[in-house]
């Protein structure tokens, strides 16, 4: 069990960084504009969020210990989730470039 929750952490890194580093839609689909703007990157954000829930909502309905969550839990895990994209966010917007 422990290495399926490394897993969706790892998961969860990734998918936080992957509207910031990239100018495609979900890292796959072209998008039409020169660049997608912040409310863009936000809905990215939070659709990745809601997938990567899901991966680890199955995984752990697969092991066989499923349990109930509450509102807070889902606060918490979005805000771990929006702490994990701060590399992108650094990188995407506040790193200089010449």
């Amino acid at each position: 069990m422990s290495a399926a929750g490394w897993f969706v952490v790892l998961v969860a890194v990734f998918g936080a960084n992957v509207p910031f580093l990239n100018q495609r839609l979900f890292a796959v689909v072209p998008f039409g504009a020169a660049r997608k703007n912040a409310w863009i990157r936000i809905g990215e954000l939070i659709l990745l969020y809601a997938g990567v829930g899901l991966l680890g909502f199955m995984l752990e309905a697969r092991a066989g210990n499923r349990f109930e969550q509450g509102w807070q839990f889902y606060a918490i895990t979005f805000c771990l989730f929006v702490v994990f994209a701060f590399p992108g966010f650094t990188f995407q917007y506040l790193v200089k470039r010449r």
